[in-house]
């Protein structure tokens, strides 16, 4: 694993009124790690990832991404930095094709070099697409209608979609939601593959994938880190068993 630090937080909390959502969270993941974030249910695991990608401002603290700070920058602009970011709720363009989808996504990170834009062909821009589809499994469904997918070749588009932006950081947060026992295990071996050569955050319920996938895992409950380590230590954790793993998810 590789020791450089790509993203940290630094007292990073974002309160709703009362609500400490999020609270004095100090984070690190480093370059070509997979890290997972679990916790139970209300442990302020989504509404990180959202402080992470710039969806909402935080109440203090700040955040680095490969050496710079972004805690003041816009969603939009962290995402031209390399921070891509797939939801929980599926995300796609129903009524267009896979592969327009993806050269949607394609054509969204080309956007704001109009120099880069003059150099690449429409061609080149579907070869990079199709290439990413194939990443994620889908390599040949480039034509059907995406809204005629099966639900968990959705999430596999939206992964798609998601690497087409060519990031260093991506964040999956609850992935195989929804998905059957089948899709997930081929879920797991899309992320190994993306993580050749993208850094991998999950925020995940499902322990097996977890315990399977993580380098490292963050446990978080009522909105601070309870414990991090590796999936055994985590597994070993008494704090975290009475807390998290003890419990239903």
């Amino acid at each position: 694993m590789a020791e450089v630090v790509l993203l940290k937080t630094k007292g990073l909390t974002r309160h709703f009124g009362g609500l400490k959502a999020v609270e004095n969270v100090d984070f690190e993941i480093r370059e070509g790690e997979i890290r997972a974030i679990i916790g139970p249910n209300g442990a302020g695991k989504s509404t990180f990832v959202n402080l992470l990608s710039g969806r909402i401002k935080s109440t203090s603290g700040n955040v680095e991404f490969a050496g710079e700070d972004i805690s003041r920058m816009p969603a939009h602009k962290r995402v031209r930095k390399g921070i891509a970011y797939t939801f929980q709720i599926t995300n796609i363009y129903g009524s267009m094709s896979v592969l327009e989808n993806i050269c949607v996504a394609v054509h969204n990170r080309l956007r704001p070099s109009l120099l880069s834009r003059n150099h690449v062909s429409e061609l080149d821009i579907e070869a990079e697409a199709a290439e990413a589809a194939k990443t994620v499994g889908l390599g040949d469904r480039l034509g059907e209608v995406a809204g005629t997918l099966a639900y968990g070749h959705q999430r596999l588009l939206e992964v798609a979609m998601g690497l087409a932006l060519q990031p260093k950081l991506l964040i999956l947060d609850e992935p195989t939601q929804g998905l059957s026992d089948s899709e997930i295990a081929n879920f797991k071996e899309v992320v190994r593959a993306v993580n050749k050569t993208t850094t991998v955050l999950l925020i995940e319920h499902n322990m097996d994938v977890v315990m399977t996938l993580a380098d490292q895992i963050t446990v978080m409950e009522r909105g601070t880190v309870l414990a991090e380590g590796t999936p055994d230590a985590i597994m070993n954790n008494a704090a975290v068993q009475a807390a998290y793993l003890g419990a239903s998810a």
